[in-house]
């Protein structure tokens, strides 16, 4: 048997915040497969991620980080070092999303802002300046932000989440501008609403959201977590050398342009 296509991942070192769960244990498992050394950076359940994927513990560790922590962020950064000695590519996917109750803007509180805004937001910065002086040592890097397809349609009664994702969009290209001397490459993908285990069990999402989201869908069915991990790896490969400010929608062509 021929050995399978191998999009110069192999022996990389990648990054997931967020990837214990969902769509960001679905990218964990894409880079596994791909040869990739895979450090599964989340709040909780880190570990345990990490070894049903790779009983081994070879490939692929689990660290616990809290995005809103500079301190936990660089142990988790030192701890990856330990492990595989270099870091390539950095997917920016931990975020507050699923346990938000959909409500009116009037209704959210400033503080609830200010959370949504610390993770989504502020921790993508923090991450990204955590790790882009290990990508300079390199010669380069792959950054990779998670958004959303909601920034781009207006979805209401989430105004302080859709408001965050917009600006992962306009980070990503600031950011993409001002690394590309370094060779590190910014990029951004953004989901539509993704069946995730997390999104089926927030019941004010579900009853909101799920009919809305197939609406005009040019591909008529559920979107699942598999489906974002093959705009992700496309971002972190050699065949995305040449391309950077970019965000891919991945919501199965609701939203088009």
């Amino acid at each position: 048997m021929s050995e399978p296509f191998n999009p110069g991942l192999k022996g990389k070192t990648v990054i997931v915040t967020g990837g214990a769960a969902g769509i960001g244990k679905s990218m964990s498992e894409g880079f596994y497969q791909r040869g990739a050394n895979v450090v599964i950076a989340d709040l909780k359940d880190a570990v345990s991620a990490a070894k049903s994927i790779d009983p081994t513990e070879q490939k692929v560790r689990g660290v616990e980080v809290d995005v809103r922590s500079e301190a936990s962020i660089q142990a988790a950064i030192a701890q990856t070092l330990s492990c595989f000695e270099r870091i390539d590519v950095l997917v920016n996917n931990a975020g507050i999303a699923t346990g938000i109750p959909p409500r009116p803007f009037h209704e959210i509180d400033p503080e609830e802002w200010k959370n949504v805004y610390d993770v989504n937001v502020i921790g993508i910065f923090r991450s990204c300046r955590a790790v882009v002086p290990f990508m300079e040592k390199n010669g380069g890097g792959r950054i990779i932000n998670i958004a959303s397809a909601a920034a781009f349609k207006g979805v209401p009664y989430l105004l302080h989440y859709v408001s965050s994702k917009g600006a992962v969009l306009a980070m990503t290209k600031s950011l993409a501008k001002e690394l590309g001397e370094k060779n590190i490459l910014v990029n951004a993908v953004a989901p539509g609403f993704t069946l995730s285990e997390s999104v089926l069990s927030n019941e004010g999402q579900m009853t909101r959201s799920k009919g809305i989201s197939l609406q005009g869908r040019a591909i008529a069915r559920e979107q699942y977590p598999a489906d974002v991990v093959g705009a992700v790896l496309f971002f972190a490969s050699n065949d995305a050398a040449f391309i950077t400010g970019q965000t891919l929608v991945v919501d199965g062509g609701t939203y088009l342009h």
